[in-house]
């Protein structure tokens, strides 16, 4: 069995002049590749100060290895940002798996991935994402130590939409005491794009917080079983019919990209809050919103409570622990809306600054993860 491994930026910090992402100064980045069982895939990590990467793997038909590369530089900083905010000891790390796994997923080729993420020594530490479920973790697991997100029967805490739906609660929870002083839902008009696995678990808590709640979502069948739920809940035909209601919060929990411009300068509602990553569709909306005075709670901040679970699950999965950790998303949330008034600046600026801090001074202390070592830095 033939494999190919290239590595850059091993211990190093570079830049590539044709990051079509921007992304720069990842630690490491890793091309995999094994003809025989058709995978090929990239692991990023962006920086391990905090500890091990840690970040989902996903398997997806990019229609270039470029478009491949830009998404695992981006999704792997974002991930360093997000574990940092939710106070873990992990880094941010990412990989992607090149492909459509409806034809290529493999036990043979989920296993020869496995072999590549043992090959780093723990630097990096996978999990669900889009593409790949807890069996594949634990198909993945028969060859590697370093995965988490794993089925219950093996000993994984199972769905973690439960405890990221609970986390965007407590966000909007945190955004709504910020705007109008009571973190009470109830009487606000929610609107909630996707109704998936996040977004219906959300509406169960906005519900019981008797909040108004108006949802869309792409898939009949989503809608029709939150409504058999929820018969109160009114169902509009999709996000520009979502965008035009008169609401007091947006919560995005479907796709990334749903905070155009347009959409950002019509918005009625006065916080947005949800699941979905990368809401925002390019860098420069956020201070559109901000200037409009709509509160838009970063994403990476709100839906950090699959990554605790995950995370948890390393140390022995405990719920109520990883509950607890959960529910600091409004203490977190609280202070980025904070800083960012304080300071003049979008909650996303804020929410950076907040982890570049607390990477720079608990990373001081721990160098470069190496597996059970770590090299200072100097």
């Amino acid at each position: 069995m033939r494999r190919v491994t290239t590595v850059t930026n091993v211990f190093a910090t570079s830049r590539r002049d044709n990051d079509s992402a921007g992304e720069a100064d990842h630690e490491q980045v890793v091309f995999c590749q094994d003809t025989p069982t058709g995978l090929r895939a990239i692991i990023g990590i962006y920086s391990t100060a905090l500890g091990p990467g840690l970040g989902g793997t996903r398997f997806y038909p990019y229609a270039a290895e470029d478009e491949a590369l830009a998404d695992v530089l981006r999704l792997s900083k974002a991930m360093a940002y997000k574990n940092a905010l939710a106070g873990l000891d992990h880094g941010g790390g990412k990989a992607v798996i090149i492909g459509d796994p409806a034809q290529l997923k493999t036990e043979a080729l989920l296993r020869a991935y496995g072999r590549f993420i043992a090959s780093l020594g723990g630097r990096y530490i996978t999990a669900c994402d889009v593409g790949t479920r807890s069996e594949d973790m634990d198909i993945i697991a028969r060859e590697c130590r370093y995965v988490t997100g794993r089925t219950t029967a093996n000993g994984g805490a199972g769905d973690s939409s439960v405890l990221t739906a609970l986390g965007v609660m407590h966000g909007m929870r945190a955004a709504a005491e910020h705007v109008w002083g009571s973190p009470s839902l109830r009487g606000r008009t929610v609107g909630v794009e996707g109704v998936g696995k996040v977004g219906h678990r959300l509406v169960d808590h906005l519900i019981e917080a008797e909040a108004d709640v108006v949802i869309c979502d792409v898939n009949a069948a989503a809608t029709q079983a939150v409504q058999t739920r929820h018969p109160e809940v009114r169902v509009v035909a999709d996000i520009g019919a979502l965008l035009s209601e008169n609401l007091d919060i947006l919560s995005p929990c479907a796709l990334g990209g749903t905070l155009t411009e347009q959409a950002a300068s019509t918005l009625t509602a006065r916080i947005v809050c949800g699941g979905a990553n990368n809401q925002l569709a390019h860098h420069g909306v956020e201070k559109l919103l901000a200037d409009r005075g709509v509160v838009h709670a970063p994403d990476y901040v709100v839906n950090a409570g699959g990554v605790i679970q995950v995370a948890d699950e390393l140390a022995g999965f405990n719920f109520e622990r990883a509950r607890a950790a959960t529910e600091q998303i409004f203490v977190t949330t609280a202070k980025v809306l904070s800083i960012a008034d304080a300071d003049g600046v979008p909650p996303s600026v804020a929410a950076d600054r907040l982890a570049e801090r607390r990477m720079c001074d608990v990373g001081r202390l721990r160098g470069i993860w190496v597996g059970t070592t770590s090299l200072r830095r100097h």
